[in-house]
């Protein structure tokens, strides 16, 4: 259930709204408007008053209503008008008039408009015109002259809403810290329909926006690519020219005059204000950080790799830059990635999103090299032959995304921990439709039984406790392919396994073999050691293996659940 509290100002502001809810709607979305509930119990019901003019009853509504108001004249305040719409969620069962009013009376005592026993409180209305929602209108005056103490309204109405969900079994939401993105309204929404878009316009600016961000590498760059994709810039600037906000608008999207309908980044998201996106695009300067030439796909997933280091052993602003750089990797894989999958990434990057705000200032300092890889692979377009390159950094992310969610639960992030679960799905489904056809494709080049034997052995000198899992991982022959094909390249096969074993632990891998064939791929790729460095590695290996046998990696305490690979 969501409450969402709108202030009304001026002396008009409730006769607007009393005619809105009883109105047929911008889209003829209204029906049956009635009250449910008032202050009295008794108040005048232009929806339910069949032998009165619906005009004169709604006319007698707004002055009961507005009296308090009316009666201090000059000294009456500037907002006049509470309206909190209460919503239930698609799935909730369709409630009856009296418990919406019951709903009501409960969110208005909350937020201290009418507490419980209040003769002299605020006059309030509960109005339905839907089978989902109520609207609540009270004007910003006390019967006895004085004003509410609203306090920390929006938050009351939050925390009575999860108690209402559970005394009527309704769809449980995840308290919140703050930092989410604000919702479309329903005039949003009814918009976006009318106008043929598939999402409301909030929506779409914040998803451009954050692609702007996570794909340029300075400020000018930021702005041609929303110049690219067709969003439309307003700067706040000051006397001396600098630009201190900037509002942001879709081609289309227009007011009652013609005019664009600008939205404040700040608006759009917590972190989409200017100040924050340049703190962000300073992160990707090419001036900070120099990534060394090499294969792009290979350095974004070695710098995804160490994202569930930086959570487990970094501080709380360093794993939140690390959240935030995640997000920025999700924002821009769709648009590298194959086109079948594409959609779904879509829906993991907009999920994941919410997970990567918290109350916790993100420290972006250690983000740099992947940012800037991925942008490369955005930017360069790299070749990926077989998609083992795309593959590889999807399972990564998809790692990454789990320990990110392991992450919030630890700090009891509700909102965000359900957020990268919800991601989590996503990636999973679009993991299986990547991996599966390039892991069949390496299994048809698996070597000989006696490689894969010799293989087999050293796995279980190196790692007795998984060797089993490995071997009979439906993903072995094509582990055994990319283990022969760094051997064919001049690597020791058994050093480049030992080192891929060495990355970290496979305790929480549903398929090991998957796992070590990503990373022995990239291994195996890289320029192969010359004879002495070769020599020096071997005598490295028989050193650890004449040692007794432990596991590879400590297990990381309250280790994220097993995710599938």
């Amino acid at each position: 259930m969501i409450p969402k509290i709108i202030l009304g100002r001026g002396p008009e502001a409730i006769r607007r709204t009393i005619g809105y809810l009883f109105g047929k709607g911008r889209a003829n979305e209204h029906t049956d408007p009635h009250l449910v509930a008032s202050w009295n119990g008794f108040a005048p019901d232009p929806g339910r008053s069949p032998h009165r003019d619906p005009k004169d009853a709604m006319a007698q509504l707004v002055a009961q209503l507005d009296q308090p108001v009316q009666m201090l004249g000059d000294k009456a305040p500037k907002d006049t008008v509470w309206h909190c719409p209460v919503r239930a969620a698609p799935e909730d069962p369709i409630l009856t008039d009296a418990q919406w009013a019951d709903i009501a009376r409960r969110m208005v005592a909350a937020a201290s408009i009418a507490p419980d026993g209040d003769e002299e409180a605020c006059r309030w209305v509960a109005v339905r015109h839907a089978d989902d929602h109520i609207h609540i209108a009270a004007t910003l005056v006390r019967q006895d002259g004085r004003r509410p103490e609203r306090g920390y309204d929006q938050r009351a109405v939050q925390r009575e809403a999860r108690k209402i969900e559970i005394d009527y079994g309704l769809r449980r939401l995840k308290p919140g810290d703050g930092t989410a993105a604000k919702r479309p309204t329903s005039k949003e929404h009814f918009k976006a329909k009318r106008l043929g878009q598939e999402a409301a316009t909030r929506d779409v600016l914040r998803l451009r926006v954050r692609r702007a961000v996570a794909a340029a590498s300075d400020e000018a760059e930021f702005f041609a690519l929303l110049e690219a994709t067709g969003v439309t810039v307003r700067f706040k600037l000051v006397p001396s020219g600098d630009a201190l906000g900037c509002n942001f608008a879709l081609p289309g999207d227009t007011n009652d005059k013609g005019e664009p309908v600008f939205y404040a980044g700040s608006t759009l998201a917590p972190d989409l204000s200017l100040p924050k996106i340049r703190k962000s695009l300073a992160t990707t300067s090419t001036e900070t950080v120099t990534v060394r030439p090499g294969d792009p796909w290979h350095q974004a997933t070695a710098a995804t790799e160490r994202i569930p280091h930086h959570l487990i052993h970094g501080d709380d602003p360093t794993a939140q830059g690390q959240l935030v750089a995640l997000g920025a990797v999700l924002d821009l894989l769709p648009i590298s990635a194959p086109a079948a999958v594409k959609a779904e990434l879509h829906q993991a990057a907009v999920a994941f999103e919410r997970a990567t705000r918290s109350r916790i200032a993100a420290d972006l300092d250690s983000t740099r090299v992947l940012r800037r890889s991925v942008q490369a692979i955005w930017r360069d377009r790299p070749s990926d032959g077989d998609g083992s390159g795309f593959a590889m950094l999807l399972d990564t992310v998809l790692t990454a995304v789990a320990f990110a969610m392991h992450w919030h639960r630890a700090h009891q992030h509700a909102q965000q921990e359900a957020a990268a679960e919800q991601a989590l799905v996503h990636l999973q489904i679009t993991y299986g439709q990547v991996a599966e056809p390039v892991l069949a494709g390496l299994a048809q080049r698996t070597p000989s039984l006696q490689t894969k034997h010799r293989f087999a052995q050293h796995l279980h000198q190196a790692v007795p406790e998984h060797a089993e899992r490995i071997l009979n991982d439906a993903a072995w022959d094509a582990l055994a392919t990319v283990l022969a094909e760094a051997e064919a390249a001049g690597h020791n096969a058994t050093a480049v396994l030992d080192q891929a074993l060495g990355q970290r632990t496979l305790d929480d891998a549903n398929n090991p073999a998957r796992a070590l064939t990503w990373r022995i791929r990239r291994l195996g790729q890289r320029h192969a050691p010359g004879p002495r460095a070769q020599a020096a590695k071997t005598r490295s290996a028989t050193k650890r293996a004449a040692a007794p046998i432990h596991p590879v990696a400590a297990t990381p305490p309250q280790a994220p659940p097993a995710r599938r690979r």
